[in-house]
């Protein structure tokens, strides 16, 4: 019987694989992926060839865990990828692991890259305790869950895309109030990265004057005080 390993894949900078990723990618009988044509370009910066891929995603995965799994048991390793991070963190991966277990199929995830980590590490914003809330719902269900967000005692990290960030902070501003900390985390591990911190106000005011705001977004906010 097979093993599905999930294999972190960096969030950015290509530099970040780990030798172990590197180890499972190059040995895994098919690869499992969001984008094949994201994961093919980043396989072969990796200088990987050849590999077997199958795109695996929130538009199918309900429709083809099924054979998926019924697959692995017919061969070694699987891996899983996602385009940028760790898998079943904010991105597909969840369904999977859940019926390989209840199938017998031996799961392992290795440690790796992640965006959420290194934005509350460098947030600058108090990271002993803290909830990850990863993405808000985009409409039902979205400004209760902001309300109740505003009240935790501990920092919160929420991911946004980024022709929404100003819709978020605007929001943050409603429920959290505009003297709260945050920290904007944008590319993070990229050419470009960058942490836009300060209150809530200020930091829209910053992200306002421009005109466009591009890439992967975390957003790093102070707990209550209350």
């Amino acid at each position: 019987m097979g093993k599905l390993v999930l294999v972190p894949v960096p969030v950015g900078n290509a530099g970040d694989i780990t030798l172990r990723a590197l180890e499972v990618l190059k040995a895994a009988d098919i690869i499992y992926c969001e984008d094949t044509r994201n994961s093919r370009k980043l396989l072969t910066i990796l200088g990987i060839e050849g590999k077997r891929l199958f795109a695996y995603h929130q538009n199918n995965e309900h429709q083809i865990t099924p054979q998926i799994v019924r697959f692995i048991e017919t061969i070694e390793v699987a891996a899983l990828i996602t385009d940028a991070g760790t898998p079943a963190i904010s991105d597909p991966g969840f369904m999977l692991v859940r019926a390989c277990i209840e199938n017998d199929i031996a799961v392992e995830a290795l440690p790796g890259p992640t965006a959420f980590v290194p934005a509350l590490a460098a947030s600058g914003l108090p990271s002993d305790r803290f909830y990850f809330e990863g993405f808000l719902p985009l409409k039902k269900g979205r400004q209760k869950q902001l309300e109740w967000l505003a009240s935790l005692p501990v920092t919160i990290i929420v991911y946004e895309a980024p022709h929404r960030l100003l819709k978020l902070l605007g929001e943050l501003e409603t429920h959290f109030g505009s003297d709260r900390q945050i920290c904007v985390c944008r590319e993070i591990s990229k050419m470009f990265e960058e942490y836009i911190r300060g209150t809530i106000a200020e930091v829209a005011a910053i992200v306002t004057a421009r005109e466009t705001v591009k890439g992967e977004i975390a957003v790093v906010i102070q707990g209550s005080k209350a």
